[in-house]
């Protein structure tokens, strides 16, 4: 793509002092600490349970991470999986696996044995890092991947508390602990080793940083795969884009997970990117009134981002209590991982005083493509419902549904699928080149979304890719949830659909037609019960209904549409 986008719509209401093209500097991950550790040596880089680490200390760390893992023979092109909430640990891993020019994917800590399964064995996993909490799963399986190095930890393993604490808070339960298998490597142990990183030539443009599980537009689990350029490209955009009033030192906060890309980038790397610190959860608080005593405590004499979904932004609209807290610090946060409802949004302005955006994005963009900016150009008014402009040097279009390669006009009669382009989008999908050639067209990402542009260029999405449920701001494909539901023993059929609830976006209906000799004899709690043995706690129906048969096409394709259709009209 030519340094000039030429003339496009968006740029009339592009945001002042934010350009719209960046030379992104062709650095790896590793490259981009090391700058901010040479820059900032002292200056906090991480905070966590009220545990402080600078960047001279992360990158130290790095470092010792680096040389144990190549001292286990793990090499550039090796994969690693993290299966780790938000902690030290996670941004160490993560980044000593960039240090190595390795490859690092991260899996959600709560996911069930089948879902830790596949993951590891598509990605050729080598080694994993767990939490000795979330460890009981993996166990399950380990036997039946390619994992050769098992690496435990512990919440607390580096947070600076003291040891008769630590071990009242696991005998108390307040730390979670568990039991890891004999010959298990340490974390901390491994993080005593004498910093001698190899020294390893990296290509930030070519060579894979992360692979990052999605569903994509057919909703099997892929990886897609994302560079260094990827990644930092997208992470100084997003530094650009909140603009130049914006703190260096400021805080970027992580109460969303670092496993979901969103947070990956804009918190952690962003963090990183710009000099500042990340403020990190370990998991969403349980009452807001935590949250805000972080926010006072540690965004003080600074200012503070967050990224966060619809789902948190109304757990604070709806937290009592916060008008004793100074949340003055909070002045910038954008929204993201589904719509953002106009009430939510004007609620939380009003009450919390910072500004909140509606962005747009996908792991196969690293992932923000488009944002809502965060100062409007003078004379220009505020658009609600729209998730933005595109990102510096992103490019954007509306393609025929029919033919995909007719570009439409702008306005709301002009609906089709919206196709992006940038230096954030993935080079494709782990050992899928069909699946890649059908996302990835001359450069650009067809992204399965239904949308239409304004004539201003900014843009509405329609309806998300087909079939996809929102749930908490948690995206859900149900193909994936039948793949796993049709394991149970005693399911014939399943099909599965997204239905509307004010309160979480969609919840998940699962139709089932049980074995001949099961009917009367499994209960719809039976098959709920089974999921959340299987699945991870946003995968799993809310409703289960049993059916004779399902709906189906000549050639026997289940008609999700009909199910759809038989349900709005219940409520009707």
């Amino acid at each position: 793509m030519a340094q000039d986008l030429g003339d496009r719509p968006w740029y009339g209401d592009w945001p002042q002092n934010v350009p719209k093209w960046i030379d992104f500097p062709k650095i790896s991950l590793s490259d981009m600490l090391r700058e901010s550790a040479a820059s900032y040596p002292e200056d906090k880089a991480i905070v966590f349970l009220d545990s402080v680490m600078t960047y001279r200390e992360l990158d130290d760390a790095v470092d010792r991470f680096a040389t144990a893992l190549a001292n286990l023979g793990l090499k550039k092109g090796d994969v690693l999986a993290l299966m780790l909430p938000n902690s030290f640990q996670f941004v160490i891993t993560f980044y000593a696996c960039q240090r190595l020019g390795m490859t690092a994917t991260a899996i959600n800590p709560t996911y069930k044995a089948l879902e830790i399964k596949h993951h590891l064995n598509d990605s050729g996993a080598k080694a994993l890092v767990v939490l000795d909490s979330v460890y009981a799963e993996a166990g399950r399986i380990l036997d039946q991947t390619q994992v050769k190095h098992l690496i435990g930890t512990n919440i607390t393993d580096l947070v600076k508390m003291s040891g008769l604490k630590k071990w009242l808070g696991k005998k108390l339960g307040k730390i979670p602990t568990g039991q890891m298998p004999q010959g298990t490597l340490s974390y901390k142990q491994l993080l005593a080793t004498a910093p001698n990183p190899p020294s390893v030539e990296i290509d930030p443009v070519n060579d894979i940083a992360a692979l990052q599980y999605t569903g994509g537009t057919t909703g099997t689990p892929k990886g897609a795969m994302l560079t260094s350029y990827n990644l930092v490209s997208n992470a100084l955009s997003g530094k650009a884009w909140i603009g130049v009033n914006f703190p260096r030192d400021a805080g970027w906060v992580g109460v969303l997970p670092l496993f979901h890309v969103f947070a990956m980038t804009c918190c952690m790397n962003s963090a990183i990117a710009s000099g500042g610190f990340m403020l990190l959860f370990p998991k969403p608080p349980d009452t807001m009134l935590e949250w805000a005593e972080q926010i006072q405590k540690w965004g003080k004499g600074t200012q503070l981002c967050m990224a966060g979904v619809a789902v948190l932004f109304n757990k604070i609209n709806n937290t009592k209590g916060l008008e004793a807290y100074d949340l003055s610090p909070l002045t910038a946060c954008l929204s993201g991982a589904g719509p953002l409802p106009r009430d939510v949004q004007m609620k939380f302005e009003e009450k919390i005083g910072a500004k909140v955006v509606e962005g747009y994005g996908l792991s196969e963009s690293s992932p923000v493509v488009t944002a809502n900016p965060f100062v409007i150009p003078e004379g220009h008014e505020r658009v609600m419902g729209s998730i933005g402009i595109p990102f510096p040097n992103t490019d954007c279009k509306i393609m025929d549904l029919e033919t995909g390669d007719n570009q439409l006009g702008y306005g709301p009669d002009q609906v089709g699928e919206l196709c992006v382009k940038g230096p954030q989008v993935m080079k494709g999908y782990l050992n899928r080149p069909d699946e890649t050639a059908r996302t990835l067209r001359d450069g650009w990402l067809y992204t399965g979304d239904i949308a239409y542009m304004a004539d201003n260029g900014y843009i509405f999405i329609m309806d998300r890719a087909k079939d996809l449920v929102k749930f908490k701001g948690f995206s859900v494909f149900p193909k994936e949830v039948e793949d796993y539901m049709f394991s149970h023993p005693d399911i014939l059929e399943v099909a599965v659909i997204g239905l509307p609830h004010p309160k979480v976006g969609e919840i998940l209906k699962a139709f089932v037609v049980l074995q001949p000799d099961k009917v009367g004899q499994v209960s719809e709690d039976d098959i709920i019960a089974w999921c959340k043995e299987n699945m991870t706690h946003y995968k799993v129906p809310s409703i289960v209904e049993f059916r004779d048969e399902l709906p189906k096409t000549m050639v026997g394709k289940v008609l999700r549409r009909v199910l759809k259709e038989e349900e709005a009209a219940k409520k009707v």
